[in-house]
């Protein structure tokens, strides 16, 4: 069990139930809905949308191994991510710890909420060493930050590692599992009945393909959950988003032929990495990009950007000097960026 009565803000306790503006009756259907003073004309897009997105959790629970009320739709993770910090941490007050390096958005919330952020360095091959980081924690220690595969590293955390954390920690862990499609390792969203105090973020703009809908998912057990929906502001996710999501799931095998084309990529584009004269490292990748430690990474990113290239340049993040981070895009993308590579020269 975990005490979420002594983790969770008091002004949040004392809110009564989430709004949800479902139309109902005295516990029926509503027929005729004139309750939110919205526009008769314009169907369907003159109503508001479903609050509690039904249909949608219905089925992702099914895909998703989880039960309906364990799921929190939010705008993108972003605000499941904002949520996390409003629901648990007093500002001024409270902290939060996360291993280094790993996702900058855990590090900009703390900061919008005004809450002390605490990293830890994971090890050079970028693994969690659980003993450090339980030691960096103190009794004002709400939410500790993981995420796996990590970004920028790209690599899976040790599963043993992460479960002392849960074990151990007597606040909230929050895994990140945005890239977990691109991993063959078993998601930790299907282990919630034995950890009441893991939160677990997945989202659709990854494997899904679906960045612009701007829908990211939180699982957790139900009490959690609740929390979630009673901060959370009122029809949070538009109508448009759900039912994009909708059609994405009906369409889940394309989803899975788009993941084993980009796995099969991953593979050409790392080895390809290898043998460029400008690159010094490829790191293992669990994710849909891989960490390259280049000859000089800024003048790299410099010549990229200069033929209209993108890629991230995480030079300045710990352990990760010199580095690079390449998405996996089309193979015609993969082909252009190795082909510009080859003929790199310092002197450009």
């Amino acid at each position: 069990m975990i005490d979420l009565q002594r983790l969770v803000r008091p002004n949040i306790l004392k809110l009564s139930t989430g709004f949800h503006a479902e139309s109902e009756t005295d516990g029926q259907p509503c027929r005729i809905a004139l309750d939110a003073n919205e526009n008769p004309y314009n169907k369907p897009f003159n109503r508001y949308p479903s609050d509690c997105q039904r249909e949608l959790k219905a089925q992702l629970a099914k895909l998703k191994r989880v039960a309906d009320n364990e799921i929190f739709l939010g705008n993108g993770s972003t605000e499941a991510i904002d949520l996390c910090y409003r629901i648990f941490c007093q500002p001024r007050i409270d902290n939060v710890v996360a291993i280094e390096p790993t996702c900058r958005l855990y590090r900009q919330f703390a900061a919008v909420n005004d809450i002390e952020y605490r990293p830890v360095p994971l090890s050079d091959d970028f693994q969690l060493d659980a003993s450090q980081l339980l030691k960096a924690c103190n009794g004002h220690t709400k939410l500790v930050w993981l995420c796996s595969p990590n970004t920028p590293s790209g690599n899976t955390l040790d599963t043993e590692e992460v479960e002392k954390v849960l074990r151990t920690f007597h606040g909230m862990v929050i895994i990140d599992e945005a890239y977990s499609d691109f991993s063959r390792r078993n998601p930790f969203r299907i282990r919630l009945s034995e950890f009441p105090n893991l939160i677990v973020l997945n989202t659709f703009s990854k494997a899904w393909g679906g960045a612009a809908v701007r829908l990211g998912m939180a699982f957790a057990q139900n009490a959690v959950i609740d929390l979630f929906n009673k901060v959370k502001p009122p029809y949070n996710i538009s109508r448009m988003a759900q039912e994009c999501a909708i059609d994405l799931l009906r369409h889940r095998y394309d989803i899975e032929d788009w993941t084993k084309i980009i796995l099969l990529e991953r593979q050409r584009v790392m080895k390809a990495f290898e043998s460029l004269n400008c690159c010094e490292k490829v790191y293992p990748s669990s994710a849909n990009f891989f960490l390259a430690r280049m000859k000089n990474a800024r003048n790299v990113y410099g010549y990229l950007a200069e033929k209209g290239i993108c890629v991230y340049d995480c030079s300045q993040e710990a352990l990760c000097e010199d580095c690079l981070r390449i998405t996996i895009g089309s193979k015609a993308e993969n082909s252009e960026i190795l082909g510009l590579l080859r003929f790199y020269s310092p002197a450009e």
